[in-house]
């Protein structure tokens, strides 16, 4: 799920409210140690382009521990 997660993430990037959208999706999917891999890897690899998305979401009400 984490790789697939990773995929649907890059192919979304351009569009700043679906890449937020898709991320909140990922992170609900996936169990606590996936959320954290997926947390890394986002902000190394989408860090500067959506970092204030990134932000919104990894620090929100959004993470969900399966």
């Amino acid at each position: 799920m984490f790789e697939l997660c990773k995929t649907v993430l890059n192919g979304v990037h351009e569009d700043k409210s679906l890449f937020r959208k898709e991320l909140i999706k990922s992170i609900s999917w996936l169990n606590a140690d996936d959320q954290i891999k997926l947390q890394a890897w986002v902000r190394k690899r989408f860090g500067d382009v959506h970092a204030d998305v990134i932000d919104e979401i990894l620090n929100t009400k959004y993470l969900f521990a399966s």
